[in-house]
Order: structure tokens, then C-alpha cells, then sequence
């Protein structure tokens, strides 16, 4: 029986997916995993018998991702499931930008008529003041293309719009979910020069960090529109007040920030890009599933912190072993096993940065007791799991 501690509101169509007979929800204050949404971990108590982390999100900014790792704690998060959503709205904001539509709306519903007659003339006289242009034909940059960015630009494809794209980290596998279509630029500057909007889908890391700042702005084309959706923390506000007084025309984002608001140029909306029902329901499920996954068999998937690692299960004894990325450290497991008189039937070993983790499957026929106190014995083994 695997018991799970929830924080935050998570959708019950994926705690449904926890099978009463194997898994206790919230139930105990010794939980095995978390799932989470928005809660803070950074300052949170990690208590040494959590094994992993299942964030409903893409965005892991609220987890510290190293410290866990060095902990043996395996963080999820759900990648994709919320895309549509946050695409949907980008899509609504780049008409917004063209269109002042939002202006229109509340200039009606800001004044009183003495009928319909006063109304209409009204609305002829003032809607002028409301013209705008049109999508179709305009140059947008994108610039990450991930599961947002791909999916955003193959629709602008659809609206007639020229679509440019720059990601140098951009996966062979990503590249395939992209249409040919779209027009790849091999320098940041090449694009940033050419559009007339330009919106952002990049990961927040210390590297990205105020990355959008002077130096991207003074490039940009005069009049070009910036859209926000990944991270607030990925624009230098300072430097984008400067830029919406010389070449920035609209700047539009779903993270206000405090120096930002009331200004006339800058749209700001309350953090809405995966404020769906589909959206929290498709996070809640995959997030529960890879959560699942992990504790059932040991095979990693869409970890923020740990290698991918999957090894079909077929019911043999399985050991995983979380451990940091050394030499040697894979032969020294392997040593210890035999020391013990066990056969390896097979493995698999994954790094990511500092950390690795292994899957070792056992000859069941060779041993049929194993002490994973062994294993701790090796110098930078965190944690090990046995199946």
C-alpha cells in the first residue's frame, strides 16, 4: 500500500486513478509521494522516506530540483498537458493585439444611451477610434518550440501568418511536430529584427533568468508586439518599460508584476494560460501516471530531475538505485551484486547532470534474498528501491 499526500486542489479524475486497494490518499502524514500544483517546497521539510514528487504542471519553479535530486527524490511533472490551453490563450492575445477589441467592449458597456436609436449613432461616430488590422499576413516569432510553441505555430500556419521559429535546444524528436513550413532561424537577432510579434515559450533557468531584456528589445522592429506566457521572471522589467517607450508597441503576459500595472501598453491577465477544466483534468492524469508508473516498477518518465529511464517490467525482482553521476559507479553496483552471489538478467543506466539512476532486473533463479543495505555501502548511492 503506497500512501499519497495531495497539496493544492488536484482534479479528481486523476485522483481516481489511484486504485483503493494499492494506494491511500491522504490518509497518513507518512506519505511515500506528493502531488502538488502551486505549492512551495522550497521551504518545505523533505522527510527522508519520500520517494518522489508529481507536480500537475509543466512549470516547476516551486520545487528545488537539485536538492531532491541529492535527496533521491524523483520529481514529475506533465509536460504537454496543458499546451492546448495556454496555446488558446496566446492565440486570443495575438488578436487582441491587433484588434482593440477589449477597448471597444468596455467603451460600450461604460456608457448609458437614452435608446437604441442614441446607441447606434453613437457606435457610429465612436467606432473609428476602433479600427485595427488583421492576423493574416503578419510575421510572428516564436521563440521555443515545445509542446506550446510546435502546436501555436502549426495553427498561425492555418491563419495565413508567417510563422518564423528559433530554439537551438530544440530535439529531433520535437522537430518532427512541426511543420515544414515553419521558417527556422539560426540567430536569435535574424528573428527578432523581421517580426511583428513576437511571443515566448522558453523554460526559466538561472540561464534564461531576465534573459528578455535591453539587448533583445533595441533589435526588435518598431511597433512589434511581446507576448509573456512562459515566466514573468524571463523579461527585465526595467528594461521593457524603456523599450514600450521607444520601440515596443504592446506587451502582453499572464504574470503581472507590481512596476508593470496600470501601464497603457501592457495587457496583464491573472495567471489563466492553464485555467481549464480539460487542462487541470489532462495534468491531474498524467500526472498521477507517471507518478504511478515510478512506484509500480521503477521506470522513469517526464522527470524534471532525474533521466527518463524505462525498462519493461515483467514481474522479475528489480532493484533501482538513485545515485549521483560518477565513474565507476555502475561497476561497483555490479560488483556488489556478484558479491552477493546475484545475476544480473538486465539493466539500464541514465544520467542527468550530477545525478544517474539505474534498473536492475535479477535472475530470480540465482538468489533469493537481497540486503539493498549493500548497496548504500558504495559511496554516492542515495537511494535504492527494491521491487
Amino acid at each position: 500500500m503506497f500512501h499519497i499526500k495531495t497539496y493544492n486542489q488536484i482534479a479528481e479524475d486523476g485522483l481516481r486513478r489511484f486504485e483503493p486497494s494499492e494506494y491511500a490518499v491522504n490518509d497518513a502524514e507518512q506519505a511515500d509521494a506528493w502531488v502538488i500544483r502551486s505549492h512551495d517546497v522550497h521551504q518545505a521539510d523533505i522527510p527522508p522516506y519520500l520517494l518522489a514528487i508529481a507536480r500537475a504542471g509543466a512549470g516547476v519553479n516551486n520545487i528545488p530540483l537539485d536538492r531532491l535530486a541529492r535527496q533521491g527524490v524523483v520529481v514529475f511533472h506533465t509536460p504537454g498537458a496543458n499546451a492546448n490551453a495556454v496555446k488558446e490563450l496566446v492565440l486570443a492575445s495575438m488578436l487582441l493585439s491587433v484588434r482593440p477589441i477589449l477597448e471597444g467592449a468596455n467603451w460600450v458597456n461604460d456608457h448609458t444611451f437614452a435608446d437604441q436609436t442614441s446607441l447606434e449613432e453613437a457606435m457610429e461616430q465612436q467606432k473609428r477610434r476602433f479600427v485595427g488590422s488583421e492576423l493574416r499576413g503578419k510575421r510572428v516569432g516564436i521563440v521555443g518550440l515545445g509542446a506550446i510553441g510546435a502546436s501555436l505555430a502549426n495553427d498561425l500556419l492555418h491563419l495565413g501568418i508567417d510563422v518564423i521559429g528559433y530554439d537551438p535546444h530544440l530535439s529531433v524528436d520535437g522537430a518532427w511536430n512541426i511543420s515544414q513550413q515553419v521558417k527556422r532561424a539560426k540567430q536569435l537577432s535574424e528573428l527578432l529584427a523581421d517580426v511583428d510579434i513576437l511571443t515566448i515559450h522558453m523554460p526559466l533557468t538561472d540561464d534564461t533568468r531576465h534573459m528578455i531584456d535591453a539587448t533583445w528589445f533595441k533589435q526588435m522592429k518598431p511597433g512589434a508586439t511581446v507576448l509573456n506566457f512562459a515566466r514573468g521572471e524571463l523579461v527585465n522589467d526595467a528594461d521593457l518599460l524603456e523599450a514600450l517607450d521607444d520601440n515596443v508597441a504592446t506587451y502582453i503576459t499572464d504574470f503581472p508584476k507590481q512596476m508593470l500595472l496600470g501601464h497603457p501598453q501592457v495587457v496583464a491577465f491573472p495567471h489563466l494560460g492553464a485555467s481549464t477544466h480539460e487542462s487541470e483534468v489532462n495534468c491531474a492524469i498524467q500526472a498521477v501516471d507517471t507518478l504511478k508508473l515510478y512506484l509500480e516498477t521503477g521506470s522513469i518518465r517526464n522527470s524534471a530531475n532525474f533521466p527518463n529511464t524505462e525498462l519493461p517490467y515483467v514481474g522479475k525482482r528489480r532493484l533501482a538505485v538513485l545515485h549521483l553521476n560518477v565513474p565507476n559507479m555502475v561497476g561497483q553496483i555490479a560488483s556488489r551484486l556478484a558479491e552477493n552471489g546475484i545475476n544480473i538478467d538486465n539493466m539500464v543506466n541514465r544520467s542527468r547532470n550530477d545525478v544517474a539512476y539505474t534498473l536492475i532486473d535479477i535472475d530470480n533463479h540465482k538468489h533469493e534474498t537481497l540486503s539493498v543495505h549493500a548497496l548504500y555501502d558504495i559511496e554516492g548511492v542515495m537511494r535504492v528501491r527494491e521491487f
